[in-house]
């Protein structure tokens, strides 16, 4: 009888509700207020239950069951937890607490000259192969975990045995991460893997423009293991994609792909990194990540394809689940799939659009897409297609790009950095943040 209990338990854990009671009647304060709460949700009381860590998703695929955690997910979680916190949704000794737990289960999971899988098992830290070769350390997903960590560490600086020990595990993992490794013997360029069974069969180099600039800013922010700014101006720029300085529905676009790819690529590696005033010799990262938010915006009010909902109230293409499976959706690979995650972690760059997007999910869809931890992954109205899963990534960067909207909370973290100063300097980086 107990195990029919158990089972029956995580099957219903696995199935979001979408008859949450939804108030009504909300300002815009109260509405961003209850989307963080709802959201954060996800990464506190779904959060596995061993390690505190973040699971990869609310419903259960690719053949693998609840054990699975996500290592960038989890550092989207942190800065949810961190923001959660100070707005007070959950006490503070609690939240150092459970980021303790945290951390001392990585301690002691797989890693690979410092750095973690893509995925792992939450109760054992063991590696779960993310693909069949690639069963060893992933570095972008490493990258966006130790932006949430390093956030962690400055926010939680009190003088107690808990945050002591918080600070202290977090530098320990940050300090062990051998970034230089990944050059691949030298080359200046960052490998995204390496695994002790495959080596680097995955051979990929990370290049620009992308979601994973964070990766080269971190890599030469390391203290012990860093890397040369020649491996960020001869790697990470050196691309058929990375200049780019066309314009899209009359807005510039520095870098990157025409009409600039998915709305990930504006939000990842800035839930830390703080675009105001960010310079370097090839772009202004305001204006880059600006232009990019409103071409898309553009782009679905102009909605060449004419599927339905698009508008100036419902926007946003970015990689999510889809009716036929998983895509990243962008204006040059759109199939009427729009994401909350889009147009709501982008509040920073286009906040009355934003607010109108948020609206419109809330109060128009919500019926079909908001649930036990708020607006769920995506929905195609063309397709009648609503989904009812939770991505952690998808997730995580709602809560930590409304707070940096509503306060600069963890832009005024990560930035705080000392190493991170030290890293952007070395690249040749402006920012208003750098003493």
């Amino acid at each position: 009888m107990r195990t029919l209990f158990i089972a029956l338990i995580t099957l219903f854990a696995f199935i979001p509700s979408q008859a949450q009671t939804r108030p009504k009647n909300l300002s815009d304060s109260a509405l961003l207020d209850l989307t963080e709460k709802q959201t954060f949700r996800y990464f506190w009381d779904f959060a596995h239950p061993v390690s505190g860590m973040a699971r990869e998703r609310s419903n259960e695929a690719f053949d693998y069951g609840d054990e699975v955690v996500t290592t960038g997910g989890t550092g989207f979680g942190v800065m949810a937890i961190i923001a959660a916190t100070d707005r007070k949704y959950i006490g503070r000794d609690t939240a150092a607490k459970f980021l303790l737990k945290m951390v001392n289960f990585l301690s002691k999971a797989n890693s690979y000259h410092g750095v973690f899988p893509h995925w792992m098992d939450g109760a054992t830290g063991k590696t779960i192969p993310f693909s069949r070769k690639d069963d060893g350390a992933d570095l972008v997903e490493t990258s966006y975990l130790f932006q949430g960590l390093l956030c962690a560490r400055q926010y939680f600086n009190g003088d107690n045995p808990v945050e002591h020990s918080l600070r202290n595990r977090i530098n320990s993992l940050w300090n062990d991460i051998e970034w230089n490794w990944f050059t691949r013997d030298g080359q200046e360029v960052l490998y995204w893997h390496w695994s002790p069974n495959n080596g680097w069969a995955m051979n990929f180099p990370v290049r620009g423009f992308n979601e994973c600039l964070i990766l080269y800013i971190l890599a030469a922010s390391g203290q012990h293991y860093p890397v040369s700014a020649a491996v960020y101006h001869r790697g990470w720029v050196q691309s058929d994609f990375f200049k780019n300085g066309r314009t899209f529905y009359g807005y510039t676009l520095p870098l990157g792909f025409d009409y600039g790819g998915p709305l990930f690529f504006s939000q990842y590696s800035f839930l830390g990194l703080d675009p105001h005033g960010l310079k370097d010799r090839y772009a202004d990262y305001w204006e880059q990540n600006q232009h990019h938010t409103l071409i898309n915006y553009a782009y679905c009010v102009d909605n060449p394809k004419k599927f339905k909902g698009y508008g100036e109230n419902c926007w946003g293409l970015t990689a999510s689940d889809t009716y036929d499976g998983y895509n990243a959706q962008s204006p040059t690979n759109d199939r009427g799939t729009i994401t909350p995650t889009a147009a709501l972690s982008a509040f920073p760059y286009a906040p009355d659009k934003s607010m109108k997007a948020l609206r419109h999910f809330y109060d128009d869809l919500g019926g079909k897409i908001w649930g036990q931890y708020g607006f769920t992954d995506a929905f195609n109205e063309t397709k009648d297609w609503y989904a009812s899963s939770y991505l952690a990534i998808d997730e995580g960067p709602i809560v930590a790009m409304i707070e940096n909207y509503r306060s600069g909370l963890l832009w005024r973290l990560f930035m705080s950095c000392p190493e991170v100063q030290g890293g952007l300097t070395k690249l040749g980086f402006q920012s208003p943040w750098i003493k």
